[in-house]
């Protein structure tokens, strides 16, 4: 058996002084030689010669596995000793994804492997910050290290293929699945897609210790009406295309071995029965090589849709769209396993079916699956126990956060001077909230809370103290992460008038008052939309009431969403959004200053819901003067504008040019701009670029991002930052003609730390 490869020792560019060395890709891809097409297609085709019509439905048929649940478990068993199963998910244990691969190798009439997907969507045994978190990092090379650390543990245990990244663009933060995103803009979107998708495959498909990444949800499920998960989407062609499509688009090219259809209809077509998407534009415009699989049940929901007349129907037409694999609905019936009968009664051709298991066939074949089915239990554990996956995961936590602001400089704390800190909230001590959803064997031992944390980096020298200060309110709607076969989570629960009172006198006998505030794991993700962006239960008054008592306050909020606090002021707030395994000793370090945050924000963030959605890369429209007085209420600006963070540093930019004032369409340009170090700490600044272009074939956005670079400055250091702006950059989907333009015309370019730069040049396209 092949044993995982060791990842070597490597430091992120600009990581903070305290930044332990780091593994990276490492070892993974040196020596890997993939097999050539032909090759694989040859093998393919005579395992397909050899196959039933039966066999062959069942190796494009996924099955959740549910262990803790006998009797389904029963039954989806003897699917796969029958052949008439392709693959198996949500199975995660090394011993059993073990023993359910020696039934299909050993005791099936073919002997073809089993392919294991499973939800890594942020680590396996350690837990990286999520999704929305490490694009808040606005440093790909951090992503690709962190889903580089949960493939090598995945395959280490037996799972192939991960249901990741998810590369929705969502500009509505009612829509819990924001979480597992990048947020609102295409060109981070995009870059967040490949890096991950980097990350999990490694140099190619079968390199030693990574796994087949499986972007999703194709395509733009991001959007559905009112945040509402799952349901319908409409949107213009303009803004699937500019918008939507590209970080797909992005993951594709960086060489995804998979991608998953959404569940949604999308403009009142079921995405996985939609020929155009699946088809025209993955396959054919885009040259997709891969096989696609349906998210949960959606082959058999084209019936629920009424898009399909039956479940047979549902079968064929989810494969003429594209469709290779059906994952079939959990305790349902695959649409799949009709396409026998279908076949039989010329329904479906055979090249159709043989076609999907082809693309099935192809991708075991590359992962190495015939020759390496199995798994070594023992390299598992070592794998699984590496200190430097944790390690990885504390400075993922540390380069994600996003410092909001910081009156009068209170952060960092001075630990030579504080006594006594008062540490509150529902989620200060919470292990499995720090860790934060799709996160389904939960070991808290393994978790280092935000108060745990504190306690660790002061010492016995300083007092800590401690009130969860408030209920965690359960969901008018259970989760379904939250019922079986999932475990129940536990919620905290208190006498919120007592322990309100309690955290008061903390906090009015404490130096500072460090706020934990937020919405609990179940209350963001799948299934967890929500009408409302204010904080759950009585924090709000909780939090009111702590700064009533003077004390300087300290609010850090664990939420993937953003939050509306009421106009309340804490002296310092900083989103730590979900931050994972080492969430509390990466926290510790920012607040006392051993790293200085640096992470950008990834959406708009509204003053209040009554705004969304904001995204800043609108149109100038009517009357663009009054832009931030639409609404006769208040202003309609966000609260903190994209791409908006703070450090313990100040930084300032200057000497804007660019090589040429002139180019022809199709030829590139390059931007360099100074970036200083202006303050007393060494910081990380992001460095971001932005483009307006004013006039032709479409209106086209008042700014648009198209380049970024995070950096690590001395104080006093400047460096001079370059980017170059390719015809790919400058063309866009046009409505008018129904194509993509590069318009001849004059260009803004703006540089500095947000969407708001105002250090601004020009140059022309003609």
């Amino acid at each position: 058996m092949k044993t995982v490869p060791p990842l070597t020792v490597t430091a992120i560019p600009g990581a903070a002084p305290s930044s332990s060395p780091i593994p990276g890709e490492g070892d993974a891809g040196q020596g890997f030689r993939p097999l050539s097409d032909m090759e694989v297609r040859a093998r393919a085709d005579a395992l397909i010669a050899e196959m039933t019509p039966e066999e062959k439905a069942g190796q494009i048929t996924q099955y959740f596995d549910f262990l803790s649940v006998a009797e389904e478990a029963a039954r989806v068993e003897a699917e796969m000793a029958a052949a008439r199963a392709g693959s198996l998910l949500f199975v995660h244990d090394a011993r059993e994804l073990h023993r359910l691969q020696q039934t299909a190798v050993e005791k099936t009439r073919l002997k073809i492997p089993l392919l294991f997907g499973y939800d890594v969507i942020h680590g396996l045994r350690t837990i990286m910050p999520v999704p929305i978190a490490l694009a808040a990092s606005w440093d790909p090379k951090l992503a690709e290290q962190s889903q580089a650390v949960a493939a090598r543990e995945a395959r280490a245990v037996g799972i192939h293929w991960t249901f990741a990244p998810n590369v929705d663009i969502a500009r509505d933060p009612r829509w819990g699945r924001m979480i597992e995103g990048a947020g609102e803009d295409p060109y981070l979107g995009s870059a967040m897609a490949a890096a991950q998708v980097r990350g999990f495959q490694g140099a190619g498909i079968g390199t030693p210790g990574t796994i087949i990444a499986g972007p999703k949800h194709f395509a733009g499920y991001g959007a559905s009406i009112g945040g509402r998960d799952y349901d319908e989407v409409n949107l213009s062609d303009s803004e699937l295309w500019n918008v939507y499509l590209p970080p797909f688009k992005a993951a594709v090219d960086a060489g995804a071995g998979n991608i998953m259809s959404a569940y949604m209809g999308l403009n009142g077509v079921p995405a996985t029965g939609n020929h155009w998407l699946l088809t025209n534009v993955l396959r054919e415009t885009w040259g997709f090589k891969g096989f696609i699989v349906t998210d949960a049940g959606s082959a058999h929901d084209l019936q629920t849709h009424e898009f399909a007349s039956s479940l047979e129907d549902a079968g064929i037409r989810a494969l003429i769209a594209g469709v290779d694999m059906e994952m079939a609905p959990p305790f349902g019936t695959s649409a799949f396993k009709t396409l026998p009968k279908s076949l039989a009664e010329g329904k479906v051709s055979v090249d159709a079916v043989d076609d999907a298991v082809r693309r099935v066939l192809e991708a075991k074949i590359r992962m190495g699956l015939f020759e390496n089915p199995y798994v070594d239990l023992d390299e598992a554990e070592r794998v699984l126990n590496d200190p430097q996956h944790r390690v990885v995961a504390r400075v993922a936590a540390e380069r994600s956060a996003v410092l909001l602001h910081n009156d009068g400089g209170v952060l960092p704390l001075n630990g030579a001077v504080l006594q006594s800190i008062a540490v509150i909230g529902p989620l200060a001590d919470s292990a499995r909230d720090t860790t934060g959803p799709w996160v389904f064997d939960q070991d808290d031992r393994e978790t280092v809370t935000v108060l745990n944390g504190i306690r660790a980096k002061v010492g016995k020298g300083v007092r800590v103290d401690y009130s969860p200060g408030a209920t965690m309110p359960a969901r008018l709607h259970k989760s379904i992460f939250d019922s079986s076969p999932h475990k129940e989570v536990p919620r905290v629960q208190v006498d919120d008038d007592a322990e309100i009172r309690r955290s008061v006198e903390l906090a009015r006998t404490s130096d500072i008052a460090v706020l934990v505030l937020g919405e609990e794991q179940l209350m963001i993700g799948e299934q967890a939309s929500r009408s409302s962006l204010d904080l759950p239960g009585r924090q709000q008054e909780l939090l009111d009431a702590v700064l009533a008592t003077g004390t300087p306050v300290v609010v850090l909020l664990m939420a993937a969403r953003p939050l509306d606090l009421k106009g309340s002021k804490p002296a310092a707030l900083m989103t730590i959004w979900y931050p994972g395994t080492q969430g509390g000793a990466a926290v510790a370090n920012l607040l006392f200053g051993d790293v200085s945050p640096g992470g950008k924000l990834p959406f708009n963030w509204p003053r209040n819901i009554g705004q969304i959605p904001m995204p800043y890369a609108h149109l100038k429209t009517h009357q663009p003067r009054t832009a931030g007085e639409r609404y006769w209420n208040e202003p309609s600006t966000p609260l903190y504008v994209f791409g908006h963070g703070l450090s313990y540093s100040t930084f300032t930019f200057s000497r804007l040019q660019t090589d040429k004032t002139r180019i022809a369409v199709g030829e590139s340009i390059t931007v360099s701009v100074d970036v200083s170090n202006a303050g007393e700490h060494e910081a990380d600044e992001v460095v971001q670029l932005y483009i307006h272009q004013r006039y032709g074939t479409a209106a086209r956005p008042v700014r648009e991002l198209k380049g970024f670079e995070r950096v690590t400055l001395a104080p006093g250091q400047t460096r001079t930052i370059r980017f170059k702006l390719q015809p790919h950059d400058l063309r866009y989907w046009a409505a008018s003609t129904r194509s993509f333009v590069q318009d001849a015309a004059v260009f803004d370019v703006y540089v500095g730390n947000s969407s708001a730069a105002s250090l601004a040049g020009t140059f022309e396209v003609h």
